[in-house]
C-alpha cells in the first residue's frame, strides 16, 4: 500500500533482465567455475523503482524494452509489483541484459551489459510518454534519472521536464565510470546526484586515487546543488546547502553487493518523498543498503519502510 503522505516518484532509465552468478569458489579466467544462477529485473532505474514500491511510494518507471520474450516477462513481473510501467517498445531489438559474476565473498568479479535498446535510442524516444506523464503528474513529484540514458535522451528528457513542470525536483544516479560523463552538461538542472568515487573521478577529471574529500571538493565546484558520494564500504559524504556531512554506514555481513547503491538511493528518495531533507533522508538509505547487502540480488525480500532502522 502506498503512503498518502509521500510524493510520487517517476524513475527514468534502464530496464534490464539481470542474471546473477554466485560462484562456489574464486572465479578464474579461461575456465568454468561452479555457481548458482538467478534471474530478475534489473537496471538502476528499475532497481530504484521496485524498491520505492516496497517502501510505500507510488512509482512510475519509464524505459525501453525490445519485442522479445524477456520484455514480456519483465512487463508482467514489474506490473504485478505495483509499478506503473510506461515503456517504449523498440521492434527488432533485444531487451537489455546484465550478467554479473560474484566471488564467494559477495564481491563483484566481473560484469557485462547489453543495453543497446537504450544506449542507441533516438533523443525523442520518450517524448510521447513524458507528454502524458507531465500532464497527469503532480508538480510535487520527484523525478529520478539514471545515466544509462544516452546524453541526447538525457538532454531531451530534462528539456521537457524543465518546461513542462513547474520547478521539478530531479535526482540522478551516475551509474558507472563510463556513463557518468553523460551528466556533465545537465548538472545544473539536478537537485542531487548519487555517485561513487570512481564515477566522481570520471566526472571531475581527478585521479581514481584521489581522496574522497578531494573528490567532494571538486564536485562542489561544479554546477551541482547537492550530491551523495559513496566510498564502497566506507563513509558517505553528503553535500546539502553548501555543508558537507559525513555518514558511517552500519556494519554487517555481506552476501551480495548487487543493488546496495540502488537501495541507498531508493530509500533516500522515499524519505525525500515524505518531506525529509537530504541529510535527514540518508540514514534511511544506509539502512536499506545494509539490508540489501545481506541478501542475494538487488532487492531485499524484507525491504519495507517499517524495516528501516534509523539511529
Amino acid at each position: 500500500m502506498f503512503s498518502s503522505s509521500a510524493r510520487p516518484v517517476i524513475a527514468i532509465g534502464a530496464i534490464h533482465l539481470d542474471t546473477i552468478a554466485h560462484a562456489g569458489e574464486t572465479i578464474r579466467r579461461e575456465t568454468s567455475t561452479p555457481a548458482a544462477f538467478s534471474s530478475r529485473p534489473g537496471g538502476v532505474a528499475t532497481n530504484v523503482a521496485r524498491a520505492l514500491c516496497r517502501l510505500g511510494v507510488e512509482t512510475s518507471l519509464v524505459g525501453a524494452l525490445g519485442d522479445d520474450s524477456a520484455a514480456q516477462m519483465l512487463a508482467g513481473q514489474l506490473g504485478g509489483e505495483g509499478l506503473r510501467l510506461a515503456h517504449a517498445t523498440r521492434p527488432g531489438m533485444s531487451t537489455g541484459q546484465y550478467l554479473a559474476l560474484h566471488d564467494p565473498d559477495g564481491s563483484l568479479a566481473a560484469a557485462c551489459v547489453d543495453d543497446r535498446v537504450l544506449s542507441e535510442a533516438p533523443a525523442e524516444l520518450f517524448d510521447p510518454i513524458l507528454a502524458e506523464l507531465i500532464t497527469r503528474t503532480s508538480s510535487e513529484a520527484l523525478w529520478f534519472l539514471d545515466a544509462n540514458l544516452p546524453e541526447p535522451v538525457l538532454k531531451s528528457v530534462i528539456g521537457r521536464l524543465t518546461t513542462g513542470v513547474n520547478g521539478p525536483r530531479m535526482i540522478a544516479n551516475a551509474v558507472s565510470e563510463a556513463k557518468a560523463p553523460r551528466l556533465q552538461s545537465v548538472l545544473g538542472h539536478l537537485d542531487c546526484l548519487f555517485l561513487n568515487r570512481g564515477e566522481a573521478a570520471s566526472l571531475t577529471g581527478l585521479s581514481r586515487d584521489a581522496s574522497q574529500e578531494d573528490l567532494a571538493r571538486a564536485l562542489a565546484e561544479t554546477a551541482l546543488r547537492s550530491f551523495v558520494l559513496t566510498g564502497g564500504g566506507g563513509d558517505v559524504l553528503v553535500r546539502e546547502d553548501d555543508e558537507l556531512t559525513r555518514f558511517s554506514p552500519p556494519q554487517g555481513d555481506i552476501v551480495d553487493v548487487t543493488g546496495a547503491g540502488d537501495a541507498l538511493a531508493a530509500a533516500t528518495l522515499a524519505a525525500l518523498a515524505r518531506g525529509y531533507s537530504l541529510t535527514g533522508a540518508i540514514p534511511f538509505g544506509l539502512s536499506a543498503a545494509a539490508l540489501t547487502l545481506r541478501t542475494t540480488g538487488a532487492l531485499a525480500a524484507d525491504l519495507s519502510w517499517g524495516a528501516l532502522k534509523v539511529i
